[in-house]
Order: C-alpha cells, then structure tokens, then sequence
C-alpha cells in the first residue's frame, strides 16, 4: 500500500494565506489554493474550469475521470476567494483560472495548465516555511483527511473525491488511524502514574 505524507494542518492554514497582495495574480492563487483545499479535485479538473460558476450555490459540476460526473462544494473562503478574483479579472477568457504573463500590467495567456498550478502550490509551501515539497495532489489528500478525521463516513467521501471504488478511498483511513494513534498516545492515560 503506498504512503501518503500529508502536511500539518497549520502548514495547510499558512499556505492557503501565503499569497499575499491585492494583484490580480495573487488573488488568483489565493482563490486557487482555496479551492483545492474547499473541494478536493483533481489538478486536471482545476485547469478545466470555466469562469461562468454559481458562487451563490457554492457547488459546481465536475466531469473527473472516466466522464464521472459529480458535484463538488465551494467552502465561504474558497467563494470569497473566487469573488475577489473575478472582481479583478478585466478580460473575457472562459477559464476560471488564467495564465498571466510576467510584468507590471500582466496579460491573460489563456487557461492555466497543471504544471503552471503545481509550481504555485510548490512556490507557496516555500513561502509558508513548509519543509517538505508540497504537490496539488496532497492537497487533495489533505481535504479526505479532513472530512474523515471530523467525522465524515468514507462513502460520502469517496463521493466528493470521484473515487469509483471505496478501495481507494479507503487509503485516507490509514492516515486517519495514525493520527488517531498520536492522539491516543498523547492524551489517554496522562494521569497515570
């Protein structure tokens, strides 16, 4: 079974706040950051969308793998986020997040690619003083682990992430269960001799 390394969730907290400023590029990868974590896709299904979403309803459709369509869900960070950005945004692309070229008026490039967003998540944890290399997919992992170790039952999580098989889902419980572990060991028994 493979290992998967999450990130603390302070780490994730100063991450998601990492990009500072009121440009149009930093609010773009704050709404970025904010919806990775809100909704848990995929970074394929990041790029792919448009602009044109209901951010009153705060859900979107998602077509993830194998054409599986399913819904995902905006948290009020994640909108106000969003908002923020397109409130900024003055050109007509159909992206939800656009490539911006370098310089002091930045111009819109067309849609980003994942390569381009796995860079900022990447960029990002550096500036949040986060050690280890942070991927747009741990990210994905860091929401499962948060639904599940508030309470969230694994079908209903395996909903939100597309997953076909609960099997796969199912990987997140080990992480839950470790850290589950670390709770028991510091807290049970303190009063002990």
């Amino acid at each position: 079974m493979r290992q998967i390394k999450i990130v603390e969730y302070a780490d994730v907290e100063r991450l998601l706040t990492a990009p500072e400023g009121s440009g149009q590029k930093a609010l773009r990868d704050r709404a970025i950051l904010e919806t990775f974590f809100s909704t848990g896709l995929r970074v394929s299904e990041l790029c792919a969308l448009d602009r044109f979403i209901n951010l009153d309803r705060g859900e979107i459709s998602i077509r993830g793998k194998g054409e599986k369509l399913r819904v995902v869900f905006l948290s009020d960070r994640a909108k106000n986020a969003i908002r923020n950005y397109l409130n900024k945004r003055q050109d007509a692309d159909p992206a939800l997040f656009v490539s911006l070229s370098h310089g002091k008026n930045p111009k819109v490039l067309g849609g980003v690619i994942p390569r381009t967003v796995q860079r900022l998540v990447n960029k990002y944890a550096r500036t949040a003083g986060i050690s280890q290399r942070v991927t747009p997919h741990q990210l994905r992992h860091q929401f499962a682990t948060d639904l599940l170790m508030n309470g969230a039952d694994l079908r209903s999580v395996q909903e939100l992430l597309g997953h076909s098989s609960i099997s796969t889902t199912q990987i997140y419980t080990h992480v839950t269960n470790r850290e589950l572990k670390e709770v028991h060991k510091a807290f049970h028994g303190r009063r002990r001799g």
